[in-house]
Order: structure tokens, then C-alpha cells, then sequence
């Protein structure tokens, strides 16, 4: 076990933190126009949060409320109960957890499932999608605006999401357009939410005030924080932190990334052991998403909840000693 603190500076010398090129499978010059539209307009769009006219604290609190509620559909959902399989739910509690993910605009489960599965084959490597070992901001977000052969044909999908679209509701996803019309739908109850009690508190332009003001702090402005916080798991935590293990890249366990992740920025932990269901190793490694799944655990709600591989290898040795006393 190594515990170095710093940028990675035991991973690679300063001068070689950006040696990747971009992965050959990138289509120089092909943009992929929906994502990149989409990510500048909602950018865009961001910004009128600034406006006094826009601004309410219930706009706010429900932009801090969405980010964890829908953020976690992210982080539980996508990445650990179908990514990695570190736990099972039903299938019910499943597909609710990823129509809230598909409120965060991150792709169908299929598609980042895929995704995400390939990073952890090629991590750090010239064919990973995503290292910030070829720039932090390639990294972060422009590895999604240009296309990939790589990642978006139906050979990496039948590799590393198969078991995901065998599921008829995702593989609808991934087939139709569902994932933008549950987007906007959401979009559009939270403006009628704040239409209606504006209106009922002071009338028609209140309720348009409050409408508009619910859809931008609560709908936009959290959408774009949520993209930058999982973002900053591909960029940030591959860059700077410190280690708990030798692993085969340069994945670090960053704590600003921990907090507001609520555990997923424990990434070295995590690449150490892809399958657990905690990425806790340490006492203070708080992992508040694996704290949600023991609560779903005890509730009858998460089976075949996996344990950290020490406490698994642990297990394993007590049940072999028992069978030779």
C-alpha cells in the first residue's frame, strides 16, 4: 500500500502529466452538435440565474435539494448498481432511480454504462475517453463533443453493456428520444409547481416569477452543477489527491470530490476495487452513497450488497478455517 499527498506526483513526472494524445478512435472535426448544443445552451441559459427577477431562496434550496435527489440516481443507479453490480434492487426501484437520472441529462443507462466500463479496461491509457492525462478540460468535458468510434458503436455496446440492454425499458431508452421528453417533462412540472403557487400567493405575474424561478435555480442551474460535479470524477480525481493503493493509473482519492459526491471522489479506493458497494477504506472516507444502500439493505430493498474486498477476503478466510477445525 502506497499513501502519497499531493497531484499524483508518485503516478507520473510534472513533465509527463499530459504526455496521451487524444485516442485514435476520435473523429477529429466531427462534433457530436446534440451534446454540444445542449451543453452550451443550457450554460447559456444558466446564467439568467443571476438576475434579480429570477432569483427566489426556494429556487436555491431546491437547486441544493435536486442535486443530492437526482445526483444520487448518478451515483447509485448508473455507476453502482448498474455499472459495477455492487448491489440489487428491484427492478421497480430501479427503473425510478433512472428516469430521476434521466432529469440530469447524462445520457441513457446504456450508453453510460458502456462508457464507464470501457474508462475502467483503458484507464489512464491511450484508448481511455476521458483521461486528463491528455488535458484536464478533455477531460472534464470535451472528450463528450466529439465522436468516438469507439464509444458509440455497437460493438462496445454489445461488450460492456449488454446485461443492461437486455432490460426492453433501456433498450427503448437507448432506441427513442424517451430520455428528452422525460427531461422536459420534469422541467415543465416544476414550472407549473411554481406557476401555481405564485399565482395562488400574489397572481398571474408571481406565478410566472416564481415558475420561471423554480425552472432556472431548481431545473437548470442544478442540471449544470450536477454535469460539473461528475464530471470533476473523470478530471479532478485523476489529477489531484493521494493514493491508498498501487493501482494501474492515476486514480486519487480526492476529498472535495468525496464531499460533493457524497463518496464517488474516494476514486482510488473505488479503481482499487470496482465491484464493492463502499468505496470507505479509511474511518474518515465517508461514503454517504453506501450508507444509502445499507439503509435500502435493511429495508429489504438492496440484496447482494458487496463488501469491501478486505472485509470479503476476511469472510472468505473465517470460512475456511471453520471447514478445516
Amino acid at each position: 500500500m502506497q499513501s502519497s499527498i499531493g497531484v499524483g506526483d508518485d503516478a507520473l513526472p510534472a513533465a509527463d502529466r499530459h504526455a496521451l494524445m487524444v485516442p485514435d478512435t476520435v473523429m477529429r472535426g466531427q462534433i457530436v452538435w446534440p451534446y454540444a448544443i445542449t451543453i452550451g445552451l443550457m450554460h447559456v441559459f444558466a446564467l439568467t440565474a443571476v438576475l434579480p427577477w429570477v432569483f427566489s431562496w426556494t429556487g436555491v434550496i431546491a437547486m441544493i435539494v435536486g442535486v443530492h435527489v437526482f445526483g444520487q440516481s448518478i451515483n447509485l443507479c448508473y455507476h453502482r448498481l448498474l455499472t459495477h453490480h455492487s448491489a440489487k434492487v428491484p427492478k421497480w426501484l430501479e427503473h425510478t432511480f433512472v428516469v430521476m437520472a434521466l432529469c440530469c441529462l447524462q445520457d441513457a443507462p446504456g450508453k453510460w454504462v458502456a462508457t464507464h466500463r470501457f474508462h475502467h479496461n483503458h484507464s489512464d491509457e491511450q484508448d481511455d475517453p476521458h483521461t486528463p492525462m491528455v488535458k484536464f478540460l478533455w477531460a472534464h468535458m470535451g472528450w463528450l463533443m466529439v465522436r468516438n468510434r469507439a464509444t458509440s458503436s455497437l460493438d462496445m455496446y454489445r461488450k460492456y453493456a449488454r446485461d443492461v440492454l437486455e432490460d426492453p425499458f433501456y433498450l427503448a431508452l437507448e432506441k427513442r428520444p424517451i430520455w428528452a421528453w422525460i427531461y422536459l417533462a420534469h422541467a415543465v412540472l416544476y414550472f407549473l409547481v411554481g406557476l401555481a403557487i405564485g399565482w395562488w400567493q400574489g397572481g398571474a405575474m408571481a406565478g410566472v416569477q416564481f415558475g420561471t424561478s423554480l425552472l432556472v435555480w431548481g431545473v437548470i442551474v442544478r442540471t449544470i452543477a450536477v454535469w460539473h460535479i461528475t464530471w470533476s470524477v473523470n478530471s479532478l480525481t485523476h489529477l489531484f489527491g493521494y493514493s491508498n493503493y498501487a493501482t494501474d493509473d492515476h486514480s486519487r482519492n480526492n476529498w472535495l470530490v468525496a464531499i460533493l459526491t457524497v463518496g464517488e471522489g474516494w476514486h482510488n479506493n473505488h479503481h482499487h476495487d470496482p465491484a464493492s458497494a463502499s468505496n470507505q477504506h479509511r474511518w474518515w472516507e465517508i461514503d454517504v452513497t453506501y450508507m444509502q444502500i445499507r439503509v435500502l439493505e435493511m429495508l429489504g430493498l438492496a440484496t447482494n450488497v458487496i463488501r469491501p474486498r478486505h472485509l470479503r477476503h476476511a469472510e472468505r478466510d473465517a470460512k475456511a478455517a471453520a471447514k478445516t477445525s
